[in-house]
């Protein structure tokens, strides 16, 4: 059984806990219809998680006989295991923004204006795209440990979505907190396509996209989505990448759309968030 969908309980008993604390704080941070359509994206990914899942399984039992070191079971085994899930879920994440056809697979997430609780639910519809980056571990892990450590990594990623914790010392050299994930939501020019992290900030350190939350977090898309349809906030973008790349001028242009970062145009007519951090006035206009 999938861990986060035992802990959906949980996950509901602490929206209700943060709504609660939120309002004794006087702290605006939900708007109702934004929660709905957070709802209904988790409540869909669920369901389209479970199909998946069969195929998801066939996969896991072909790559299981692949595993060429065997580190057993012990404990320090799945204490690797949660390490290697969490660098793989951080190149996973990172190429998921810097990929445009995978960004389509992951802009649901980010296309809320609020953050709270709900916005961890916001998830994607197309999980097809996630088990290439996690296959490879199976030469070391059993596919029991994989599916486990990464479920462990993905409960440990609800917490920080909230804005009512505030920094937490030393542990923010370490681990991904809610500071540093609110970085990661953010629409600001400086915070774009940073804070990859799953549970451990340190490979954000290590590869160059670390940013720490100084300015107030402005939430949601450098172009926000208005419709609250859980259904266009999960695929408005496979549209648009089908769009662009069928106008296309060129094979290569169209390649382009696919595989460049999202906002990349041909001859450099586009905005990318590379482009959009040397000169922050293209957000602007």
């Amino acid at each position: 059984m999938d861990l986060t969908i035992l802990a959906i309980p949980a996950f509901l008993g602490l929206l209700a806990l943060e709504f609660a604390v939120a309002r004794v704080k006087k702290r605006d941070i939900q708007d109702w219809r934004d929660t709905g359509t957070s709802l209904a994206l988790g409540v869909g990914s669920v369901v389209i998680g479970l199909g998946w899942a069969r195929v998801e399984h066939g996969a896991w039992a072909v790559g299981g006989r692949l595993t060429l070191f065997d580190l057993g079971g012990g404990p320090w085994t799945w204490f690797a295991a949660i390490v290697a899930v969490d660098f793989a879920y951080y190149w996973f994440h990172r190429l998921h923004h810097e990929i445009r056809v995978l960004w389509a697979s992951h802009v649901p997430h980010h296309s809320s204006q609020r953050f709270n609780l709900s916005t961890a639910l916001r998830q994607s519809w197309t999980p097809f795209t996630a088990l290439p980056f996690y296959l490879p571990l199976v030469l070391f892990f059993s596919p029991a440990q994989i599916v486990t450590a990464h479920g462990i990594n993905l409960l440990y990623q609800f917490w920080i979505h909230t804005e009512l914790i505030d920094r937490l010392g030393p542990l923010e050299w370490v681990f991904n907190t809610p500071s540093h994930h609110r970085v990661h939501h953010g629409a600001n020019v400086q915070y774009l396509d940073r804070n990859y992290a799953g549970i451990l900030i340190v490979w954000d350190r290590l590869f160059g996209s670390f940013e720490p939350e100084r300015e107030r977090v402005r939430y949601g898309l450098t172009k926000n989505i208005t419709s609250s349809s859980p259904v266009y906030a999960a695929f408005h973008e496979f549209g648009a990448v089908l769009r662009d790349a069928v106008r296309a001028g060129s094979f290569r242009d169209a390649l382009g759309f696919l595989l460049q970062p999202p906002g990349w145009k041909p001859n450099g007519a586009g905005a990318t968030a590379t482009d959009l951090k040397r000169l922050p006035g293209l957000l602007a206009g």
